[in-house]
């Protein structure tokens, strides 16, 4: 018989954890599971503070879970600046002196016809998503090296797109750097597995596909609509919270721990067929 120990495989107690774009989406819903997965202390990261996406809203609701024995605390910050993520660490170290699990989850798009599309566009897509990336692995590395063991290692999670394998969108709406950043997002993850590994860090990327959200309502909609988007998806709908929250607990607890360097589509195999989406 094998010497298995399955208990609490799935658990994040005394876990701290760090969420960028935390306020909403699919950085909340991963915020939410941390809290009742047993997590010490989240906090979560966004540029505004007050308003219905901002991050106060959603500490007080996590701080409202049933049950949960952690805490949500909410740090303002661009980090697509790399300024902002410096005092970023600053503030985490305030409260915490080792950081277990990094979620790279802010992330901006721009959409647009090819030839007329602003340099501007181009440099926002980039800043956030592949070079605000890298500084955070960069500056929070000693943090997470302080906490990481050979069983246990700490874990970066770099939330990209299945945009990033396939050519989903040219034309009017194209999205070519956004597909583009995450794309290099997703090589970059690879490059951080080899580089942080020996320090006891694993680096994995997600890659969602529709999920409603804030960011992707406007291109469902330009595609027929999320009736029509899951009509056309194997498993029959969009993603749901639950989806990427399981996802984020198996990389994140003792059942990911020898996972690095891997890449894992959450799109119900939406990703397979998707020739149809390529121009709109």
């Amino acid at each position: 018989m094998s010497e298995l120990n399955i208990n609490n495989f799935f658990s994040l107690d005394g876990k701290v954890a760090l969420v960028t774009g935390g306020s909403r989406g699919l950085g909340l819903h991963a915020a939410t599971a941390f809290l009742l997965s047993g997590a010490k202390t989240v906090f979560i990261t966004a540029r505004k503070a007050g308003g219905e996406q901002g991050i106060d809203q959603a500490v007080a609701r996590l701080n409202k879970l049933p049950g949960i024995k952690g805490r949500a605390l909410g740090i303002p910050a661009n980090v697509a600046q790399v300024e902002d993520i410096e005092r970023l660490v600053s503030d985490v170290k305030k409260h915490e002196h080792k950081l277990d699990i990094l979620i790279a989850n802010a992330g901006a798009t721009w959409g647009g016809p090819f030839e007329p599309t602003p340099d501007w566009s181009t440099q926002k897509v980039l800043d956030l998503n592949v070079r605000g990336v890298f500084n955070l692995a960069r500056l929070f590395a000693p943090l997470l090296s302080a906490s990481g063991a050979p069983q246990d290692p700490s874990r970066i999670i770099v939330v990209s797109s299945t945009a990033g394998t396939n050519v989903h969108h040219v034309g009017d709406h194209g999205t070519i750097m956004y597909s583009a950043s995450k794309a290099a997002a997703n090589h970059l993850a690879r490059n951080l597995a080899v580089e942080l590994g020996p320090r006891n860090i694993t680096t994995n990327t997600v890659a969602p596909g529709f999920f409603p959200s804030k960011l992707a309502n406007g291109l469902i909609e330009l595609l027929g609509g999320q009736d029509e988007l899951e009509r056309e998806n194997p498993r029959g709908r969009l993603g749901e919270p639950e989806d990427i929250a399981g996802v984020m607990l198996f990389l994140c607890s003792r059942a990911g721990s020898y996972v690095n360097g891997e890449y894992i589509s959450v799109d119900g195999g939406a990703r397979l067929g998707a020739g149809r989406l390529t121009k709109l």
